[in-house]
Formats: C-alpha cells, sequence, structure tokens
C-alpha cells in the first residue's frame, strides 16, 4: 500500500466517523424539552473556540500523501490504524455521553428542573465525555489531514474553549450539588481519561 492510498483511506475513514459523530447531533430524537432553570452564557465563548480550533485542522493542510510528521512505512500504518480506532472511540464516548445525558443534554451549559448529577456510562471515565469525543475527532482529522502546525494551534483553541465550557458547566454543577460534585470531580478526570 503506497503513502497516498493509506493517505486516502485514512482520510476516508475519518469523514465517515464525521459523518457519524454529526448524525448523533443532527438526527438523534429529542427528549422532551425540560424546564431551563439555569444557564451560563460564558459556555459560547468556549464553543467558539472550539470551532475555531476545528476551522484550523481542517485549513492548515499538508500535501496529499504525506503524513502528520515523516514516518518509516511501519510506523505510517500504525499510525493510520491508530488514527481510525481513536475516531470510532470518539464517535461512541459522545454517543454514549449524549444518550446517557438525555433530556439534560445541552450545547450550552445549563441546569434543568429535576437536573441530576450524572455520573454513569462514560462519565465514569470522564466528567466531560462529549468534550473528550471532540477532541478526538479534533486530533484524528490532523492526523488525517492537517499539516502538524495546525494541529499545535488547534490544540491551543480548543484546550482553552474546553476550559471555557468546563469552568461554566462545573460552576453550575458545583451550585447545584456542592460537595456531591466535588467528590465527583476529585475521581474522575476532567477531559483526558487517567490525566488530572
Amino acid at each position: 500500500m503506497t503513502s497516498t492510498q493509506i493517505y486516502w483511506s485514512v482520510f476516508g475513514g475519518v469523514i465517515a466517523m464525521w459523518m457519524s459523530f454529526a448524525a448523533i447531533f443532527l438526527a438523534q430524537k429529542k427528549p422532551p424539552k425540560a424546564a431551563e432553570q439555569k444557564r451560563e452564557r460564558a459556555s459560547l465563548y468556549g464553543i467558539g473556540l472550539q470551532g475555531v480550533a476545528y476551522g484550523l485542522v481542517w485549513s492548515i493542510r499538508r500535501p496529499v500523501g504525506e503524513t502528520i510528521v515523516p514516518l518509516p512505512r511501519p510506523l505510517e500504518l500504525v499510525l493510520a490504524t491508530a488514527t481510525l480506532v481513536l475516531a470510532a472511540l470518539s464517535v461512541w464516548m459522545t454517543l454514549a455521553a449524549v444518550r446517557t445525558l438525555g433530556k439534560q443534554w445541552s450545547y450550552q451549559a445549563r441546569i434543568v428542573e429535576g437536573h441530576r448529577l450524572v455520573t454513569e456510562g462514560p462519565y465514569r471515565i470522564v466528567r466531560n465525555p462529549i468534550y473528550s469525543g471532540m477532541l478526538g475527532m479534533l486530533v484524528v482529522t490532523a492526523l488525517a489531514n492537517s499539516h502538524w502546525i495546525g494541529l499545535l494551534a488547534a490544540l491551543v483553541f480548543f484546550w482553552i474553549g474546553a476550559r471555557i465550557r468546563i469552568r461554566s458547566e462545573e460552576k453550575l454543577l458545583r451550585e447545584a450539588f456542592g460537595a456531591e460534585f466535588d467528590e465527583y470531580a476529585r475521581r474522575v478526570p476532567a477531559l483526558v481519561p487517567w490525566f488530572r
């Protein structure tokens, strides 16, 4: 298999995973609307910064057939496989998180009537599994298509955006659940499994 064939195989696989990722949000049956009690508007800035990050990995491209960094063929195949596995895991984590949240899921940080602290499913692994899935999709897009400079720049914007969103959400959760949330936050990492 040539480098160009590997490139197109990985790129096609990542595009397929992006279609699945988008379908989670667009085609998912919406639960009944819950009465909103409180919303954190600062999270919108985080959403915007994460959008910039995705724009960077899609627009700062490398030549077709090249890897993100020069690699010998065996490592190129390992990276290609790892990219596709991470893409599938990212889609799975996002889907599992949206399903676990049910009516509590929202683009923007908010608390709804009857809100409960969700700690099961993918929320046992990380406190923000949707953002973990988004980070995974950012990385695989860069590995499939972007220049390493695009990946580094995108990671900076994504990380800042994620921090804003996480802080917004955690502010609301601390107000609503106090010590119960603090104990959960001590046990479970925010974004990357096993990384505190």
